[in-house]
């Protein structure tokens, strides 16, 4: 018992830490999985080859090497400025790199995509004499929204798939259903009607920008590659035990190898560095934590206390779940919270008889679309307002929630409500 409260502590113990100190959330975490090695019942052997799920933590870092490489190859920038010349007014630019940057985020860091079209962004603020502002923070939220729709576009959709042994494919359709895609697209085309209304103004006319060149386009192509193998990947490995893992390694290995060989692009130590390294040992000090608390029984007491709140009501429960998902991620990293609740709600699932998809895509929708509610909700958010404060911009908390609360509130509802239909 005393094992199982250590434990606890620890764990929320770097929950706070989080929250204070986001810059360092990698080494709290990785601080915090060494403690609960140390101080409670849970063995090396075990937390490194049962708690970390090594299939995700494969997936994850093989995609930000390819992303990175598709990033610097300026593909998605000059795509970006061809898009933006196919409209006839600044609003209509506005939008379509609104919904650039979440086509992007469906494959590629939400973070780096801010910084990849933000450019594009600034230009055209600049070209028409306007702030910036408000085309930069909704750049952020559609980033944050679309990183949800397949399984390789951001951490919480990788942590899912692997939960759930859901395959590229399954994020389209799970069990002859409509699946997270299609609920992230309404939640998104939600979100799209509130960007046309704080844009309404702009309707200056526009012309073509052409900046960028493309350097190589092997890059894209090995993402066409990695996209359609994992489309493929549940013929070769159906529970998701391996082969995504290992595949996106492969490719990773072999886009590396491409680069040293034949890309002028900077040397191989800068593009190492480059990498997103704090989220990655972030996953892994988290996944060996939130192992520990599962196997100490406190998952279980959390999904009978939730369970004596909405008692047998099964609609109260659903909404229960999205709302403290979206709430709770508007304010402190939402990969912790996921991995604690995904395994509460199967169990309070399979205690009221209801599939547990319900619950489980309910709760990624308001896990990942809450993080637009605040400005510190989402990395995204939190490089925006940098940015922007280096441009002379300072946006208060409640300037940011006029346009982050809508638009929360919208895609979060309406890709909820879809997944209700379809799952309930």
């Amino acid at each position: 018992m005393a094992s199982a409260w250590i434990t606890l502590i620890i764990f929320l113990l770097c929950y706070a830490l989080f929250v204070f100190l986001p810059t360092k959330r990698s080494w709290v975490s990785c601080i915090g999985a060494s403690l609960v090695i140390l101080l409670s019942k849970t063995e090396l052997k075990e937390a490194f080859f049962s708690h970390i799920n090594w299939n995700v933590m494969g997936l994850f870092v093989g995609t930000l090497v390819l992303a990175e490489l598709f990033m610097m190859s300026r593909m998605p920038a000059v795509m970006a400025e061809w898009l933006v010349d196919k409209t006839g007014t600044v609003r209509g630019a506005m939008i379509t790199v609104c919904v650039f940057a979440g086509f992007i985020s469906m494959f590629v860091e939400n973070v780096a995509v801010v910084l990849l079209v933000s450019p594009v962004a600034l230009s055209l603020a600049d070209k028409f004499k306007i702030s910036p502002l408000k085309l930069l923070l909704l750049v952020a939220m559609s980033s944050n929204i679309q990183g949800t729709a397949t399984m390789i576009g951001d951490p919480p959709s990788m942590i899912l798939a692997g939960y759930m042994k859901m395959g590229f494919n399954d994020f389209f359709f799970y069990k002859d259903h409509f699946s997270i895609f299609f609920a992230v697209e309404i939640g998104a085309l939600s979100s799209l009607a509130i960007m046309f209304f704080v844009l309404r103004k702009l309707k200056h006319k526009i012309e073509l920008l052409q900046v960028e060149k493309i350097k190589s386009l092997v890059p894209s192509f090995i993402l066409i590659v990695f996209v359609i193998g994992l489309s493929v990947s549940s013929v070769f490995d159906p529970d998701f035990k391996w082969f995504a893992g290992v595949f996106t390694m492969i490719m990773a290995i072999i886009a590396f190898i491409w680069y040293r060989a034949f890309a002028k692009w900077g040397s191989v130590r800068n593009l190492l560095r480059t990498l997103d390294w704090d989220t990655t040992f972030f996953l892994i000090g988290i996944f060996i934590i939130v192992g520990a608390l599962s196997n100490s029984g406190w998952l279980d007491k959390i999904a009978k206390g939730v369970l004596a709140i909405t008692g047998t009501n099964i609609i109260f429960a659903y909404v229960f779940f999205v709302f403290i998902a979206m709430v709770i991620s508007g304010f402190v990293d939402n990969v912790p919270f996921l991995l604690v609740m995904l395994p509460v709600v199967s169990k309070v699932a399979a205690t009221m008889a209801v599939p547990a998809e319900l619950f489980v895509f309910g709760l990624l929708c308001g896990t990942c679309m809450g993080g637009n509610l605040t400005p510190i909700g989402a990395s995204a958010n939190v490089v925006t307002m940098g940015m922007l404060r280096k441009r002379g911009y300072v946006v208060s908390f409640k300037e940011y929630m006029l346009i982050g609360v809508p638009i929360t509130l919208a895609s979060t509802i309406c890709s909820a409500a879809f997944i209700w239909c379809i799952w309930k």
